[in-house]
């Protein structure tokens, strides 16, 4: 059977050079089933497509190829349930334009919702985004459907797990009727419910059935708090006998320095990530291919498209954001008949995500996650230590052997085992005269193996004990429980100790945010703990949160310098309190009565000028004016060191 080209589904010059500059070679069965009929303007499509079946480029590069102009609007729709995602496919379809046309633009929830607008009032061909800010920017008007020609749902079937079928009708109702809609997804039945209410006619395409593999992945999960992460993984390459893994990271900077510190500590380890030239990555991965390097510290979108074969472990050193990139991960390892080990470093506080997790692994590949103690030190010596000595044990024997067939590998191993000996002969026999051959022996494997063996390599991992059932005062509940993550502690008063900072953040339910939401992007966006993001107020448009003061500083700073950041600054209000005055809950909407005290602008200033002679660590003070003559309720604002 000839093999399909990507010439052969009609794309054009232009985009076939996009498809080499990828390196993609030949195109999936989904994209040989997909591309030409969203080329010749068929009929709407559901595909049914798994995750790393190149289903992206199926809808991207008819996308690129048929959208080059400017017409003053938005032409295509791309909904993902995650923002991942959406940030995902917005990178993948990019790397397959000129520079110049399709524009893209990614909104979701989490970023700043004024530089979104901006982005699309600059104009977007091509808008990927999560539908619940996708909804709030059409109910803005700062997005408009009406005229778009194309109409993605990108793993549909995950949108409606995690119930976002209502904001999809609603936007449904928003887009072109005329636009062609297509579904990638696993088709469960209520994809076709959906294709029956906004579809008309459709077609179904899909690959052909493939018999269910076996899951020949192990998949393992320690509990390691964020510090001692790096201990943990050097424990599991230890134990391992010939470890040659993934190492997965969140971000760029994680990469950076999981692999320093990997190297300080004598490991062969390498970074890949998008800003590592593209002429450095290709040397990287020639070495770890080669086996020359055999940990590769990478993040998602630099593993891409990589296949290495013959991997022992995947490891995700941070808890992947999705189920889909999880599985993905992990299919790095298990190929081809051989067994592979897949290692999760959770968090603690990650426990609540880790059930979601193992959810979606039983429901998507069958599989389970099983919990396993980190190895003590002790555990990992004496697995090293056995190794050690069985290699030893084997060359020794190979010095004492005669293989008859010299074509035998027998022959080869103790041919290569004399011959490296050999030169050793000499000196065996200086070392050992007069003197005691066992002792001899001891001397030299302590001096060549006593630093591999020595348990000072190795650092302290306090054992984590989950915590116990609530009871009925609830005390035994974890703190981030405790702290209201899922519906905030709505206690308000300026700063909630003397070690904390009481912020305010312009991130709110209306930006697709909860209470834990925000602990999870402090704890990201910081590196701390999430139990040291407390005292979560989650409102619409904006939330209330306290840092440790180092921490709420260094945020500041970056929230100033960072315009991606969302807007933050010190919650310091008269009264701290929402039944202060008798004014209502700011979270529960309505307005606030004006309080009895008022405050003339001129107090205002008297006010501040005593603040800055008498606190010298006041640097910036703002005043918001409601009026010339009163400012309610006493807003001003100002920031410490």
């Amino acid at each position: 059977m000839d093999t399909i080209s990507f010439e052969d589904l009609g794309l054009d010059e232009q985009t076939l050079a996009a498809v080499e500059a990828k390196g993609f070679e030949n195109p999936t069965p989904i994209q040989i089933l997909a591309v030409p009929r969203l080329l010749n303007g068929d009929a709407n499509i559901i595909a049914k497509a798994r995750t790393g079946t190149g289903k992206t480029a199926a809808f991207a590069l008819p996308l690129v190829q048929t959208i080059r102009e400017d017409k003053g609007r938005v032409q295509a729709l791309i909904l993902t349930p995650t923002r991942e995602l959406a940030l995902q496919v917005c990178k993948e379809i990019q790397s397959f334009t000129d520079g110049k046309f399709p524009r893209l633009a990614a909104v979701y929830g989490g970023q700043f919702m004024g530089e979104q607008t901006r982005a699309l009032r600059r104009g977007a061909e091509i808008v990927v985004g999560t539908p619940g800010r996708i909804k709030d920017h059409i109910e803005r008007g700062s997005l408009k459907l009406e005229h778009i020609d194309y109409f993605i749902l990108d793993e549909a079937d995950e949108m409606l797990d995690m119930g976002f079928i209502e904001d999809i009708e609603a936007i449904f109702g928003k887009a072109n009727p005329e636009s062609r809609i297509l579904l990638f997804s696993t088709m469960p039945p209520p994809i076709l419910k959906i294709a029956a209410a906004f579809m008309g006619d459709y077609e179904i395409v899909e690959e052909e059935e493939r018999p269910e593999e076996p899951i020949l992945t192990e998949q393992i999960y320690w509990f390691v708090r964020e510090s001692e992460k790096i201990e943990a993984l050097v424990r599991m390459i230890d134990i391992s006998p010939d470890f040659y893994g993934l190492v997965f990271t969140q971000t760029k900077a994680d990469a950076d320095a999981v692999s320093r510190l990997l190297d300080e500590r004598g490991y062969e380890a390498a970074a890949l990530h998008g800003d590592i030239p593209q002429s450095q990555r290709e040397k990287i991965l020639a070495r770890f291919r080669s086996k020359k390097t055999r940990i590769l510290v990478a993040t998602d979108v630099a593993a891409r498209g990589i296949d290495i074969e013959g991997l022992t472990h995947v490891v995700n050193y941070a808890l992947p954001f999705d189920g889909p990139t999880y599985v993905h991960r992990i299919g790095r390892t298990g190929r081809a008949g051989a067994k592979g080990l897949a290692f999760t470093l959770v968090r603690p506080e990650e426990r609540r995500k880790l059930e979601f997790l193992k959810q979606f692994v039983r429901k998507a590949i069958k599989g389970e996650m099983r919990a396993q103690p980190i190895p003590s030190v002790e555990e990992v010596l004496n697995a090293k230590r056995e190794r050690l000595f069985a290699e030893l044990e084997q060359n020794i024997q190979n010095l004492g052997t005669s293989a008859p067939d010299e074509d035998s590998p027998a022959a080869a191993a103790v041919e290569t085992a004399a011959k490296s000996a050999a030169p050793f002969a000499a000196l065996a026999e200086k070392l050992c005269a007069g003197r005691d051959a066992h002792t001899v022996l001891a001397a030299v494997l302590s001096s060549f193996l006593g630093e591999k063996l020595n348990p000072a390599r190795y650092g302290n991992i306090t054992p984590y004990k989950a915590p116990k059932a609530a009871g009925r005062s609830g005390t035994n509940a974890p703190r981030a429980a405790r702290a209201g993550f899922q519906h905030g502690d709505f206690r308000r008063g300026g700063f909630s100790d003397g070690n904390q900072m009481r912020l305010y953040v312009g991130l709110g339910r209306k930006d697709g945010f909860n209470a834990r939401d925000v602990a999870d992007y402090f704890s990201s966006l910081l590196n701390i703990p999430q139990r040291l993001v407390d005292r979560i107020d989650v409102g619409p448009s904006f939330s209330l949160v306290s840092l440790p003061h180092k921490a709420g500083r260094d945020v500041l700073d970056r929230s100033r310098r960072d315009k991606n950041l969302p807007h933050m600054h010190i919650d310091v209000k008269e009264g701290g309190s929402f039944e202060k005055e008798g004014r209502k809950d700011s979270f529960g909407g309505g307005m606030q009565r004006v309080p009895k005290r008022f405050l003339s602008v001129k107090k205002v200033f008297e006010q501040v000028a005593r603040i800055s002679i008498f606190e010298k660590r006041c640097t910036a003070i703002k005043v918001f004016e409601k009026s010339v003559d009163t400012i309610a309720p006493c807003p001003y604002t100002f920031a410490h060191e």
